[in-house]
Formats: structure tokens, sequence, C-alpha cells
């Protein structure tokens, strides 16, 4: 019972100085980064799908002199999907005949991700401490997105295995993500979020062998992009001059 009192006692205390050491003094601080935004399409993804939304994780660190650098992964997921695939092999009233001649229960939808590292500059205020402020974060990586089409009886033998390829618009190529944000360190160590806006630019081509809608391979080059506002929390990690980690 003694030594549980004491931890807590000396993990206050730390906590306690750390507090006072933030609010003076620019850190060192590793981070985890969750968050999700909201995104419009733009150029050529604009006519493929519709408004879509984002889950990202990723890891960074703001140095003393307040450069970032990390790593990020993004998931996209969206419900509106532009383009009609299945136009080919559906009725007239846009379903498609399952093995046992009736309706396939079929879903879809827009899914993709983007990943790479990241690099950028906190501009910080002198409040609430000098780890805050306005952040400009570049990410250069693969951006990827296809339409998800989901039979989820897998009795539609036209959309599975090897055929599905032939419809889903599978895309990805080099991207750009560039990022504008307020992030926040709590003097009290409760509440780390940041809130911006983040801009997508994809040099993207199809990478499927045949698109059974052209009846030859897609080779069209594409400008996909995406603008979007996003909001997220962090998961910080400090170290005081011992060299010893507190995680909360």
């Amino acid at each position: 019972m003694i030594r549980n009192w004491l931890t807590i006692i000396l993990l206050t205390f730390s906590l306690s100085v750390f507090s006072q050491t933030i609010k003076d003094t620019s850190l060192f601080i590793p981070m985890i980064r969750l968050n999700y935004s909201f995104n419009n399409p733009l150029g050529d993804m604009a006519d493929r799908f519709g408004a879509n939304s984002a889950v990202s994780f990723s890891f960074l660190a703001k140095t003393k002199s307040n450069i970032l650098f990390g790593y990020d992964f993004t998931g996209l997921f969206g419900n509106k999907v532009k383009e009609d695939v299945l136009n080919k092999i559906a009725t007239p009233d846009g379903e498609i005949i399952n093995r046992l001649g009736k309706f396939a229960d079929v879903l879809i939808t827009e899914r993709g991700f983007f990943t790479g590292p990241q690099i950028g500059y906190l501009l910080p205020f002198k409040k609430p401490n000098p780890n805050s402020g306005i952040y400009f974060l570049v990410s250069g990586g693969l951006l990827q997105h296809k339409i998800n089409i989901q039979n989820k009886n897998e009795d539609s033998p036209q959309i599975l295995g090897e055929y599905l390829k032939g419809y889903d618009r599978l895309s990805n190529g080099f991207a750009l993500k560039e990022s504008v944000a307020y992030l926040h360190f709590d003097n009290r160590s409760l509440i780390n979020f940041f809130i911006g806006m983040e801009f997508y630019q994809g040099w993207t081509m199809s990478r499927r062998d045949f698109d059974y809608n052209l009846m030859k391979k897609d080779t069209k080059k594409r400008l996909d992009m995406l603008f979007g506002f996003k909001f997220g929390w962090i998961i910080p990690f400090y170290k005081k001059m011992d060299d010893t980690f507190y995680y909360y």
C-alpha cells in the first residue's frame, strides 16, 4: 500500500514538473495522431466518386526547433459511386441476376488509402505555450482507390474472383498531400488535438489488365484530387531529462 501511494505521489510530481516546462520551453514531442476528415473530390476523381470520409493514423515527432516529421496512413471510405460499372451485365433496372435467377444483393462503395512519409514546420504561439501553433505538413506517397463491389451472398459468378477485377477500376499512383492545421498541447496534459484542412493531388492510372466496360485496358492518365477538413486527437510521449518516458 505504501509503495502504491509513493508511486502516485511521484507520478503527480513528475506531471507537475512537465506542466511547468511545456508552458515555457519548446520540447521534443513524439506523438501518435488519430483523425477523421470529410473530403470533396476534384479533378478526375470527381467524375467517379462523391464526397468521402477518411480515417488517419500517423506517427509524428516535433523537434525543439519545431520541425515536424513522421509517417501517415489514411483510409478512404465513401458510399457515392457515380460510374455505373455493371451496366453491361445488369438488367434495365440496374439489377444483377444471381445463379438462382433472382436479384443479387450487391453493394457498391468507394475504398482507398494514402500512405507516405511527411515533413513540416510548426509556427508556435506564445499562448497557451510554445509547443502549440499553426503547422504545415507535406506528405508524398501512394494514393490508391477502387470501386468496391460486394456480392454479399457470393452467388453471382459474373462479379466474383478474376471477373471482379474487370469492373472495380483499381487505380493508384504517386500523390502529394498538404495539410494546414492548428496544433494544441494542453498545459495540464488533458486535451491535445489538431484541426485544419488538407489537399491531395494524385497522378494515378488503372492497374487492371482489362476493363469490361471499355473492352480493353484503360490507359488514361488521371489527376485525382481531394480537398477536406479534418480534426483529431493526439497521444503524446513526453521525454524528461532523466530519459524516462511518460505516456498519458
